[in-house]
This record gives C-alpha cells, structure tokens and sequence, in this order.
C-alpha cells in the first residue's frame, strides 16, 4: 500500500532555482568624482576634516582660558592667544614682541597628528574604493587648511592689541599642509599600503615590508633609550631643579612649568637619539655630544635639568652600545621576517634607511629658534650616523638570526591580503567566474525553507527517479532502492488541480517530487 503524495518540493519561480550571488567588492572600482560620494561617505570625510581639529582647537580654548583666568588677565587677546596656539601646535615660527619662537613643544603636535591619522585610517577602511582614497587625503587637509586661514586673519587683526606679529602665511600653510598630509598618509598607509603597491611601476620586493616594519620598530627604540637617558640624567642633576622652579612664584606656576616640561619631553628625547648615535645636539652658540660639550645657556625650565653642563666623562662612551644593541636586535627582526642573507642584506639596509629617515623628520620637527637662546636642534649627522649603526650592526644580528635562529618566519600580517584582490570572500560565499561552483553549506536556509536538504536542482530535474545521496555524498539509484522516490515533470500543471481552482501558470515547467515507502538500502 503506498503512502500518501508528499510534496518535497514545488520551484515555481526561476529565480529560486539557482542560489544568489552576493555583492563582491572589487578595489578600484567605483569613480572619484562627485558622483561616487553617498551621503555616508560624506559624512565620514566631515568627520575626517573636522574631528580632530576640533578637537584640538577645545584643548586649546580651555588651556588659554584657564591660563589667563589663572593669571588674573583680561580676555581681550584670547582670540590672539587661540589663534597663535594654533599655528604654535603646527611648529609654526611665531614672533611675540621681539622674541622669535620657533620651538614649540613637540607633544601636542604629535597627539594631533596621532588623532589625523587615526581618522584617516578608519575613513580608508574596506568598504573604501581606491578611487576615494584621495577624498580622504583632501578631508585631512582641508579641515586644518581653512582654519589655518581663520586664525591668520585673526592673528592679523590681534597684532593691534597684544604683540604678536603676523606670521608670514606661505610658511603657516607649508607646515600645516605637510604635517596633516604626512599624518593622513602614514594613518592610510597603515591599512592600505598593498593598493599604494600597487600603483608602483615594478612589482613591491618582498624584503620591503619587513625591512621597514624592523625600521620603525628600531625607532621606536631608539626613543625609548633616549628617554630613560634622559630621565636618568634628569634625577643626576636634580639639584638644579629648585632653580628652575625658584621662577615659578606660586603652585600655579610650578603646575605650569610642569606641564611645559612634560610637552617638551619628546623634543629632548629626539635631541638624545642624535646624542647616543654619537652625533651632537646645537644649543645657540655651543654644542652637546659624547665627545665633546661646548657651554651655553639652556632655557629655565625644569626638563632642561637633565642637559649635563660637563666635563665629559668616559664612561658616557659605554651609551653607544645602546644603538649597537637595537641595531642588532633590528637585524634578528630582519633575519627572522624576511630572507635576508650574508649577500643580499636588503631588508636590514632597508630598515636602516627607514629608521634614518624618519629620526631626520623628527629633527627637523623637534628643533627650531628660542628667542635669545638661538637655535637648538640636533645636526643631521645623528641621522647619518643612526644609520650606519642599523646597518652595520643589523648586519651582525642578521647573520645570527640566519645561522643560529633557523629559517625565517614571516608575520601573518605581511600576507593577510594574500588572495587575488579581484575577487573577494564574503560571508563564505565565493566564486571566480559565471561556471563557479557552490558548496552545500553555503545556500541561506531561509530563502529555501521549502526546498528539502536532499535534493538541489541537479537531483530533481536531471538525476534519475529514486537517485539520492549516501552519507559520504555519493549517489544511490534505482538499483538500490525498490520505488522509494517517484519524479514527474507536468506540463500542465493545471489537470492536477484536485479542488478546482486555478493555479499559477507563470512557470508551467514544475517538478512534482513525492515519496513513498520503500525499502532503504543498508548504509
């Protein structure tokens, strides 16, 4: 006795007979014009214009208002005062009176810029086409570029009542231009630099990434050994502490040339990485290195503490060991990320390049004219000498890591975009070309609740009746199993209306399949 028909699966729509492809995401697709700009990527580049400046400016109202209102002055010049901050956080030389100013405390320059390459990166995320990479870079400098002309025409206006002299404007937007463009560019490069790969005439070597990843990393020790010299140094001489502060007058004072010192704690260490490369650092008239140190004035503050007023002593010779030992350390990283060998050191001269480059910009950045003290500011021969240090002795801890530490490991990072760019994975869903095939695990169950597990398309239209799966995903057919899957294909779908109404007849090609009892093979 049969079972009752029971319909498994009933495809009356040719759109559900095939699963639907995702979107993919193809990088640089989509055009850079007005047109490519949906109102949510304009409102992430307002965001990238205007958030970290505006951020800036808020500490910069509060820092003015609290300092005047701690100094019992009028608000007359805050408009001034907010303007030059300002252009004092973009390292532009300012003249006060008759002092010129152009070493300005590195730290807030470096939080602002933190924050521009913050927002860039997060602007230049995937759902970001190459194309609209240069909107982002335009964002980033245009916030900062039109409140640069603001707090010019402000400046100008305020030389009539406080003494601040008119900068002169081709500089102002030079310094601000560059800082935010290098800022946006390191803040895209971080997530994008395969599609700045890209646009190389040459295919990228594969010793670059790891050779200016160990670059940067020897940066960032180089800095950290220079400040704990620095500190060190600084609880050396805290006898000469109590004269700085003498000047202070009160505890707000003293809480202010606290805070002075803090921002200025990353120019001295810069002028310190020139100084343990074995270089020399120019204070107005005189000179401060390991070798040698030719008297000068120092500004009364407290971190000028730590600037040792000499003789030189010998064992300050034992500090070079400090680039020695990060100049090794620099070439196990290349040894170890990269295929460096004895013949061919590119990645370590590569990192060595990168970290002298950088120490240059830095330099350049941290250093500047103080009023009567003239210039201070380390000499470029610290960045030429940071780098024959990477190179010679990154030479020496690459041999090691490539004799002694086994092969080289490269970091998961460096090929986490290792698949074709031209076609993406999403959410499991892939394919390469019209004839692409589809796992099983990959149909959305909810768009075939009615389309049973054990048969697709294959099986209900070309297999043969009773043909299945075994559990290893093979095929069974008739021969195994004695009329347990009955198949037709009705032309009419009309004739087998059993209660008379009218159904549809949009798709007359309908697979009727049903099921009835049978006897199932032993598995």
């Amino acid at each position: 006795m049969n079972a009752p028909r029971t319909a498994l699966a009933r495809l009356s729509d040719p759109d559900l007979r095939e699963p639907r492809r995702p979107p993919v995401r193809r990088r640089g697709g989509g055009g850079g014009g007005f047109g490519s700009l949906t109102p949510e990527r304009a409102r992430v580049l307002m965001l990238v214009a205007a958030r970290a400046s505006a951020i800036t400016l808020l500490a910069i109202f509060v820092l003015v208002y609290a300092t005047l209102f701690a100094a019992g002055s009028g608000m007359s010049g805050s408009s001034g005062a907010i303007a030059a901050s300002w252009l004092a956080v973009h390292q532009v030389p300012l003249v006060i009176g008759k002092t010129g100013i152009g070493l300005w405390p590195l730290l807030p320059t470096l939080l602002m810029l933190w924050l521009v390459a913050r927002d860039s990166a997060q602007a230049a995320g995937p759902e970001c086409e190459t194309a609209e990479l240069g909107w982002v870079l335009g964002a980033a400098v245009g916030g900062p570029l039109l409140i640069t002309a603001v707090c010019l025409a402000v400046a100008e206006d305020a030389a009539a009542v406080v003494s601040l002299q008119p900068p002169d404007a081709l500089a102002a937007f030079a310094w601000v231009l560059g800082l935010n463009l290098l800022a946006a560019l390191v803040g895209i490069g971080a997530r994008r630099w395969r599609d700045f790969a890209d646009l190389l005439p040459i295919p990228l070597p594969d010793w670059v990434v790891p050779g200016f990843r160990a670059g940067l990393r020897a940066v960032g020790r180089l800095l950290l050994a220079a400040t704990a010299v620095t500190v060190v140094s600084f609880l050396l001489h805290w006898s000469r502490l109590g004269d700085t502060y003498h000047a202070a007058g009160n505890a707000v004072g003293a809480l202010g040339l606290t805070l002075l010192s803090l921002a200025y704690l990353p120019n001295v260490a810069v002028d310190a990485v020139s100084v343990l490369a074995g270089g020399q650092v120019q204070i107005g008239p005189g000179s401060l290195s390991l070798f040698a140190i030719q008297g000068a004035p120092v500004p009364a503050v407290p971190v000028a503490a730590a600037v040792p007023s000499g003789p030189v002593a010998v064992w300050w010779l034992v500090l070079l060991l400090a680039p020695a030992a990060i100049g090794v350390l620099s070439g196990l990283d290349c040894g170890r990320t990269s295929n460096d060998r004895a013949t061919a050191p590119w990645a370590t001269l590569t990192a060595a390049g990168v970290a002298a480059v950088v120490v240059a910009l830095l330099g350049v950045v941290a250093g500047g004219e103080l009023g009567t003290f003239g210039r201070i500011a380390p000499n470029a021969v610290g960045a030429a000498l940071v780098f024959v240090w990477l190179a010679v002795a990154g030479y020496v801890g690459m041999l090691g890591a490539r004799f002694f530490g086994g092969p080289a490991v490269v970091a998961p990072a460096a090929f986490d975009d290792a698949y074709d760019d031209e076609y993406e994975y999403e959410d499991d869903y892939y394919y390469a070309d019209d004839d692409a095939e589809y796992a099983d695990d990959e149909y959305d169950d909810d768009e075939y609740d009615d389309y049973d597990e054990d048969f697709d398309d294959e099986a209900a239209g070309d297999a043969q009746p009773g043909a299945g799966h075994d559990d290893e995903g093979g095929w069974y057919g008739d021969e195994d199993l004695d009329g347990a899957l009955e198949a037709e294909l009705v032309d009419d779908q009309d004739e087998y209306a059993a209660d008379g109404a009218v159904k549809s007849t949009d798709n007359p090609d309908i697979v009727d399949a049903e099921v009835v009892e049978g006897d199932l093979p032993d598995k």
